[in-house]
């Protein structure tokens, strides 16, 4: 693994990850961003939970836990609580 592949991941979009490996991802039509409009909610099932993010491009924040991060490695290691190496190859057998 090289640089340019970590800043690749790193940069992949919440959402495009999300579509990826979570079983079920709902945009929630009704929802009103306050700062940015890029700014998304979604209800997603992945990992035998239920989660509720707000994403914006790689950005990513868990409104339950009040936690969040970024990036596709950040993502996948938050969700399905998995070591760094072990995101990655998710990641990479799912086609990111």
């Amino acid at each position: 693994m090289d640089n340019s592949e970590l800043s690749r991941l790193r940069g992949l979009e919440a959402m495009h990850t999300l579509g990826l490996l979570a079983e079920y991802v709902c945009v929630d039509p009704d929802f009103k961003p306050t700062k940015s409009h890029a700014t998304r909610r979604v209800h997603v099932s992945a990992a035998g939970a239920e989660w509720e993010f707000l994403v914006n491009g790689p950005k990513f924040y868990d409104t339950r836990a009040g936690a969040g991060g970024g990036g596709a490695i950040d993502l996948v290691m938050y969700v399905w609580g998995v070591p760094f190496k072990t995101a990655i190859a998710m990641l990479r057998r799912a086609g990111a």
